[in-house]
């Protein structure tokens, strides 16, 4: 049986994927700060009463905490824990390192002493920077990563590459962004930020537009993450992989979301364009991985915007200004208390 260890299980992703994984029987132990929020262990806590058997919580940090102790009898590792936004991690620099780089080569020397079976990495497609126009990123493209968000995922993409498949089986993924409900939501993600703003303010604001972005959905990221842990080593063991679906312009989903939200009787939507700097733009391949690993997205951008009408109207976004929906500003609260 697998023994999962999820660190920063409790995120954004993680809130959707450890219940998935607790529906295979696998024992799950979750390690994360809790500094955005505690959805998971209530989640948890509701669910069918032999889950507490199954799952086990550390409220900690990876920077300092007893990793022998946690990964002791670990078959399987998936890597989530980053500070996970470009303006997030450069609030402070420094700090942002000690998450997304330093805590990562601690946990990865853990790992390997350990003796872990598999260890999976959630990397970003931003690793490959900007691309030229009509260019499809795959996998083996140079990584020319601009930001320091990015240039740290790619510094551990290098750590784990010079770890021997005889020490430890790796794979790393390099997802699109990602987007829907989650019980720990964030609405500071494209898909997620307009279809808020259409649903709360009868706005869209598009900075731009043209920009084309490689988009996946959050059930489409969990499932496959659950897909690697079983996979055969053949199949995963050294490789990398993209994971997106619907490579789309800004300007394509914004009238997306004012068509679902406009059909769930919310009233006029208005469409405004304003002029932005950021003219990042990128088409990405997830044509290896439906290759090699069968895998097929059966969720899109639509679904995502549905998913966050329903939970809106259901009453499960009481208060969408509410700062823990919001990584930057969960983090500025942090360094406001020195409890980073």
């Amino acid at each position: 049986m697998k023994k999962v260890l999820v660190i920063g299980g409790a995120g954004y992703v993680g809130s959707v994927l450890v219940p998935k994984i607790l529906d295979l029987q696998y024992p799950v132990r979750v390690l994360d700060t809790l500094w955005f929020g505690s959805d998971l262990i209530e989640l948890c806590a509701s669910r069918a009463g032999q889950v507490s058997a199954q799952i086990a919580f550390w409220k900690n940090d990876a920077r300092s905490c007893n990793l022998k102790a946690i990964m002791e009898n670990v078959d399987t590792i998936i890597h989530l824990a980053c500070i996970s936004n470009d303006p997030s991690f450069e609030l402070d620099r420094n700090i942002g390192r000690s998450i997304n780089y330093d805590a990562f080569l601690r946990v990865l020397d853990a790992a390997v002493a350990a003796k872990v079976r598999r260890f999976i990495y959630a990397s970003s497609s931003s690793v490959y920077g900007v691309k030229n126009a009509g260019v499809e990123v795959t996998e083996e493209l140079s990584l020319e990563p601009i930001t320091d968000y990015s240039k740290f995922k790619a510094f551990c993409e290098m750590e784990l590459r010079m770890i021997g498949q005889d020490k430890m089986e790796w794979v790393i993924l390099r997802p699109a962004t990602v987007c829907g409900w989650s019980p720990r939501l964030r609405l500071d993600l494209t898909v997620n930020i307009l279809t808020l703003s259409a649903l709360t303010k009868k706005k869209i604001t598009v900075f731009g537009g043209a920009q084309k972005r490689p988009n996946i959905h959050i059930e489409d990221m969990a499932d496959l993450y659950v897909q690697l842990i079983s996979e055969p080593s053949e199949r995963v063991g050294g490789k990398i992989f993209n994971a997106g679906v619907d490579n789309l312009k800004i300007s394509q989903i914004a009238e997306m979301v004012k068509e679902v939200v406009e059909g769930y009787g919310a009233g006029p939507i208005a469409i405004e364009t304003t002029p932005t700097n950021d003219m990042r733009s990128y088409h990405v391949s997830s044509e290896k991985i439906g290759r090699e690993l069968g895998w097929r997205p059966k969720f899109g951008v639509e679904n995502a915007i549905r998913d966050l009408c329903q939970a809106f109207f259901d009453g499960k976004i009481p208060n969408p200004d509410d700062p823990r929906y919001y990584n930057i500003r969960v983090m500025q609260n942090l360094l406001k208390e020195g409890r980073t």
